[in-house]
């Protein structure tokens, strides 16, 4: 479990500049090598299930999770895998709660797999 999942998403209000390259190396370090940050913009992952059932349960539990934080990937359900795109809208780019939130996800994909 990463430290990043103890911590709670924060709004964001806009205003603010995304996070830049040697801000986020340490947070995706954190995460570990599953998680892909594409073009310096969003934080990607995909999870391989065992069939169609198992990524949307899956895929529930992350939802449950977005929720909760306030804050909300993109899912992209297929058979027996999960692909979840994260960055800040707002910001169109990304912030720390991206990383919290990959880091929930995670905790949770360790354990579906």
């Amino acid at each position: 479990m990463s430290s990043l999942s103890n911590k709670s998403c924060v709004p964001c209000r806009g205003g603010i500049a995304p996070l830049t390259k040697n801000e986020y190396e340490p947070l995706l370090a954190e995460l570990g090598e599953e998680w892909e940050v594409i073009d310096t913009h969003h934080l990607e992952k995909t999870i391989l299930l065992k069939n169609f059932a198992e990524a949307l349960t899956f895929t529930n539990q992350v939802g449950s999770i977005a929720e909760k934080e306030g804050h909300h990937p993109d899912i992209e359900l297929g058979w027996g895998r999960v692909k979840i795109i994260i960055w800040t809208h707002k910001i169109d780019g990304l912030s720390e709660s991206d990383f919290i939130l990959a880091a929930k996800i995670s905790d949770i994909s360790n354990t579906a797999a």
